[in-house]
């Protein structure tokens, strides 16, 4: 009798705590709690939305008297999302998120991926003036109104990769790492001075769309990522100074044209100034 009592209590226990194990290879996502307790947190969540989600066939109605017939803007935030202190999580929402939450005031980090979003207001961040990181991969944002970002003097890190954006906004001065991978954005849709007020930023990823030509890239980037767009030339002053021979550009580690139909080898002396060589076709 006494051994199954233990058994009884002991099952449930050791189930829990294996629910609780967490991912020390996962990236440290801010947060109130440890990077790598966090993340475990994170991916049991997400596993259990998808499981959930993947239960019941197409054709049978949802029998949750909360979510049932509502619509994902009339829904409370952290009711779809999981609201930590200072971060919001709203990965793949059901039922279908196609705009910006209402967000705690106190947002500092705002993950919002893989849903359907396709427009990004002024007002969806005027008052969040806190936020230091947004991640929007994976929408269907095809437009971002002017000024959008305007309030966000604190932001860092702003993602944008896998939407439709044509063009890009104005981007906030701090921002030390930027992705719009995999967007259709061309040339025309780019301003002459985009990334010229960026000093901070470090990381820019721009590739898989259908620029023509290399914008402006500021002093500061590190890594710079142009592959597979429709490049056809390099200028001489892209990355070096023609009027400086002696100019040198030792914090770009990494820039990448493979993808382009620009032929790298045709233009030796425009890459002097670099540590490094570009990645791409040179033949």
């Amino acid at each position: 009798m006494k051994t199954l009592f233990f058994t009884c209590m002991l099952v449930p226990w050791l189930v829990a705590a294996s629910d609780r194990t967490f991912d020390h290879d996962s990236q440290l996502i801010p947060g109130s709690l440890a990077g790598s307790q966090l993340n475990g947190y994170f991916s049991d969540y997400l596993k259990s939305r998808r499981a959930r989600r993947a239960l019941p066939p197409a054709d049978e109605p949802d029998d949750n008297p909360i979510t049932a017939g509502a619509d994902a803007a009339d829904l409370p935030t952290c009711l779809l999302c999981v609201c930590l202190t200072g971060s919001v999580y709203c990965e793949e929402v059901s039922p279908d998120m196609t705009s910006i939450p209402t967000l705690p005031k106190e947002t500092a980090y705002l993950y919002a991926r893989f849903n359907k979003i396709r427009k990004i207001k002024t007002k969806d961040f005027a008052e969040i003036v806190t936020l230091k990181r947004i991640d929007l991969t994976g929408n269907l944002i095809s437009e971002i109104e002017d000024g959008a970002f305007s309030k966000l003097t604190l932001l860092e890190e702003l993602s944008l990769a896998e939407n439709q954006l044509v063009k890009l906004p104005a981007l906030p001065a701090k921002l030390t790492s930027f992705n719009a991978n995999y967007n259709k954005l061309k040339t025309k849709g780019v301003k002459a001075n985009a990334f010229k007020k960026l000093t901070k930023l470090a990381n820019l990823f721009l590739a898989d769309n259908m620029l023509e030509a290399v914008p402006y890239i500021p002093e500061s980037v590190r890594i710079l990522h142009l592959q597979n767009n429709n490049i056809t030339e390099v200028n001489v002053d892209t990355f070096c100074r023609s009027n400086d021979t002696y100019y040198l550009r030792p914090s770009l580690n990494e820039v990448r044209l493979d993808g382009n139909p620009v032929v790298l080898s045709k233009y030796p002396d425009n890459f002097t100034c670099m540590k490094v060589l570009p990645v791409g076709k040179y033949r």
